[in-house]
């Protein structure tokens, strides 16, 4: 579908969906948190969208967003009821549940994961597979870098920790990194760079990112809570998607270092990878037991988690999705 075919229908569903009735007066709203897995930016604009323009208000109830940071405890948080609701990736959640931690995946924005490898154009590296003879800087803890050592021998290959930002790539023509393909990639080619961005989900390891989680618990004794908080969260998505320049100016007043034209840029890169062809018939934050279970089989082979731990199952829930 063409990207303003795309836009049209997400500007019409923004729209025709309007509520009717007037909001609870916000002193008589439930109010929850929101905890993010990393720092306000674009791969959180649809729940910053749904804050913003009011859907969760008009749904009864007051979110709190709470931004994050590297190794933000997002799973622990959810678990122990500090906090309502969280946002992680499909990997973390199958991990936590490995773990006994009860969390659910409610909702998934991003159908198509935007995690990439950055490499030098000059280096003449066009596929995960061909990395070697370089610096490779990839985190410890997440599924996607133990997937990678696991499946590639990357050969001659020194694998350093992801220093967060893209200094180091600029330096270094042997220089590697992680990141996101609206992010890392866009600072370093605006720095003089020469990035090209490898994603981790052409080479099948696709978890759902930016995944609404709760816990069983919640799911259980709360249920209209979850059923509006879910209902608000695709709506700003659908609205992030259409009209995106409202709610970018917000995350860059809380996190000054995305500017609005990285943000205007990862908003418009997410579209493919939130409006996939699946999420254009499905829906947004649309969720399959088929890529549950796959990648619970791709966790379990790259030995992150023992074979028969966890019921992909029940690792997410689609109850709430439209």
């Amino acid at each position: 579908m063409h990207k303003y075919a795309i836009l049209a229908l997400l500007t019409l569903a923004a729209c025709g969906s309007e509520p009717e009735k007037k909001a609870p007066a916000a002193d008589t709203q439930p109010k929850v948190q929101l905890a993010l897995n990393w720092f306000p930016e674009a791969e959180h604009g649809g729940f910053y969208a749904a804050a913003v323009h009011g859907y969760y208000e008009a749904q009864g109830v007051a979110v709190e967003i709470l931004g994050g940071g590297p190794d933000a405890p997002v799973i622990q948080r959810v678990a122990t009821g500090a906090v309502a609701f969280g946002v992680t990736n499909a990997d973390d959640v199958l991990y936590a549940r490995a773990q006994q931690a009860p969390v659910v995946a409610l909702m998934a924005p991003y159908q198509i994961n935007p995690r990439c490898i950055m490499v030098h154009k000059s280096s003449g590296i066009e596929e995960i597979a061909d990395i070697a003879n370089i610096t490779l800087a990839m985190s410890q803890r997440p599924a996607f870098s133990h997937y990678l050592r696991w499946r590639y021998p990357f050969e001659n290959v020194k694998i350093v920790p992801y220093p967060g930002n893209v200094t180091q790539f600029l330096m270094d023509e042997n220089f590697a990194q992680q990141g996101y393909v609206f992010s890392e990639p866009f600072v370093a080619k605006s720095k003089g760079g020469d990035p090209n961005a490898l994603l981790v989900s052409d080479i099948g390891f696709n978890p759902y990112a930016s995944v609404l989680i709760a816990t069983e618990e919640t799911i259980a004794t709360d249920r209209r809570l979850v059923e509006v908080v879910v209902r608000a969260s695709i709506k700003g998505w659908q609205q992030y998607l259409a009209d995106p320049e409202a709610t970018n100016r917000h995350i860059n007043s809380l996190n000054p270092e995305m500017g609005l034209d990285i943000l205007a840029y990862g908003a418009e890169e997410s579209r493919a990878l939130v409006l996939d062809p699946v999420a254009q018939k499905a829906g947004i934050g649309h969720m399959s037991a088929a890529r549950w279970l796959d990648l619970l089989d791709q966790m379990v082979a790259a030995a992150l988690i023992d074979e028969g731990t966890v019921d992909a199952n029940a690792a997410f829930t689609d109850h709430f999705l439209p």
